[in-house]
């Protein structure tokens, strides 16, 4: 299962705060705010699942060149 690596604030440009994990409708995988991408991407991991990344600061769901896999 894919799990999307969410910047925060969503939709803004401007710093980001921290990160949260969604699946793929939106609902988020963790209540928790994470302060950084790698502890994320860890989190996503133990669970057993793939992290997808954001490639832009608005990010889009439904579009592919929005997301990166990462190991």
């Amino acid at each position: 299962m894919q799990i999307y690596v969410e910047p925060l604030p969503k939709g803004r440009w401007g710093p980001i705060d921290g990160y949260a994990l969604e699946y793929s409708d939106g609902t988020k995988m963790a209540n928790q705010v994470f302060r950084s991408e790698k502890l994320a991407v860890s989190e996503v991991k133990l669970r057993g699942c793939k992290p997808l990344l954001a490639k832009v600061r608005i990010t889009d769901k439904r579009d592919a060149t929005h997301w990166e896999a990462t190991d």
